[in-house]
């Protein structure tokens, strides 16, 4: 029979399940929103977001206010708040997304696991979760914070890293094939040569510009709400709280977070999420055409294009003995649809801000983490499982090549635009070669076709 203990808010007592160490306020929240429960739990980003911002703000707080915040009360802090940095007390926080707007119930989730824990460790009753662990804060100005510093260490840590790596290996495969000529397509239909290389470059370079949109994007997430309070005056905070807080949460994440100058905008205004999730739907798009591009190169294996082959993973159908499909592409692509989907999420909720706070703060977070976890993992799969093991089949490419009619381009300047288009259309009608036809049309002769037709410099 499950055990609970009495603790109570500013709205009287509450039974809270006596093993765990949230308090009141969590659990009102955890029943009064029983939506998605165990589906779509607060992320465990903004949670682990949440404890380092308290830890630094206790931190601050004992500088600036070392008659409240003893260094026994911020000791108990950091350790408590360290503990769910490391994952290790997840089972204490049952919110969900689809809470207040503000997180407000999430920021007073992690005052109560901090509190309880905090007391726990000093084995004394020091912590209160309002007056101690949210000293000189809000969660008007935590949520957004914690929101920010999630976002960006998702970008920088996990989305960066695992583009680079994709990167690298579309760098080896490009490198590797720089000498491989097979026929170029535009509007799905053949066109003048290309080597390779070149169309892999065109993918490498996409990848390396994402890359740069990201970073570009990304450094306004560095600016922080907190200090800014309850609706951006700073009440109750002391003065120099927000840059010594920023201060100490770029030390400890190693990434160069400041204090936001305006924080009036910092707590109404999603506008850096909007430009950052922006950034991640480009990269979206860049993946699924790219992969899109691979599965249709590696179509067959007899009856379509066949020029490369890909990794064979698993079996790929339940009826047709010894089908091979391109899964990691499809994986792929599914990312890139869901993150297009999270834009136009992320984008909403930007919009919906009223006067001095914008209340669709935890969908946001929802979001926007999903699409750069799903965007790291897909792109680090598709670079193991995929993108590393492809090979040309330069055969097949050859003969490619040198079936196209788009060859018929390097005429162009001897024979002219109207006579080169009659020399393929007579080439495709007839089942002839281009050289065939341009001689049977006294274009050319055999030794002057010969003269002028080089595919392997048209690339």
């Amino acid at each position: 029979m499950e055990q609970y203990r009495t603790e109570h808010d500013s709205m009287g007592e509450v039974r809270v399940p006596a093993d765990r160490y949230w308090g009141a306020q969590t659990e009102r929240s955890r029943n009064n929103f029983p939506i998605g429960a165990g589906r779509e739990p607060m992320p465990e980003e903004i949670i682990r977001a949440f404890a380092m911002l308290k830890a630094a703000a206790a931190r601050a707080n004992r500088q600036l206010r070392p008659e409240k915040m003893t260094e026994e009360k911020c000791g108990a802090i950091r350790a408590a708040a360290e503990e769910i940095r490391r994952g290790e007390l997840k089972d204490h926080f049952p919110l969900v997304v689809w809470q207040t707007g503000s997180g407000t119930q999430s920021n007073m989730n992690v005052n109560e696991v901090i509190a309880n824990r905090g007391n726990e460790i000093a084995g004394a009753k020091l912590l209160h979760p309002n007056d101690d662990v949210n000293m000189s804060q809000s969660s008007n100005d935590t949520f957004p914070t914690a929101l920010h510093l999630a976002a960006a260490e998702a970008l920088e840590k996990r989305v960066l890293p695992a583009l680079e790596e994709l990167t690298e290996s579309l760098r080896k495969l490009e490198k590797e094939n720089g000498d491989v000529l097979k026929c170029g397509r535009t509007h799905l239909q053949d066109a003048t040569p290309i080597r390779f290389g070149q169309e892999i470059s065109g993918w490498r370079a996409s990848l390396e510009r994402d890359a740069e949109l990201i970073r570009t994007a990304g450094e306004p997430l560095r600016e922080l709400a907190l200090g800014g309070t309850a609706v951006g005056t700073g009440l109750n905070a002391p003065a120099g709280f927000d840059r010594l807080s920023a201060e100490i949460l770029a030390e400890e994440s190693g990434i160069p977070f400041r204090t936001a100058e305006n924080k009036f905008h910092a707590l109404t205004s999603l506008d850096e999420m909007v430009a950052a999730h922006g950034a991640l739907k480009a990269l979206a798009c860049d993946l699924m055409k790219i992969a899109n591009d691979i599965r249709w190169l590696a179509s067959g294996p007899r009856l379509g294009l066949g020029e490369i082959t890909i990794p064979a993973n698993e079996p790929g159908s339940s009826i047709m003995p010894g089908k091979v499909n391109p899964t990691q592409c499809e994986q792929v692509t599914m990312v890139a649809v869901q993150v297009m989907g999270n834009d136009t999420a992320v984008s909403m909720a930007a919009s919906q801000g009223n006067f001095e706070l914008n209340v669709f703060l935890p969908v946001c977070a929802y979001n926007f983490l999903q699409s750069a976890r799903l965007l790291a993992e897909s792109m680090a799969s598709f670079n193991e499982r995929c993108v590393r093991g492809i090979r040309a089949n330069r055969e097949k490419m050859a003969e490619n090549v040198n079936r196209s009619l788009m060859l018929v381009t390097a005429l162009n300047p001897v024979i002219g635009y109207e006579k080169a288009a009659q020399t393929a259309g007579k080439a495709f009608r007839e089942g002839i070669s281009l050289k065939e036809a341009c001689v049977a049309l006294g274009f050319l002769t055999e030794e002057g076709f010969d003269e002028a037709f080089h595919p392997e410099r048209m690339a």
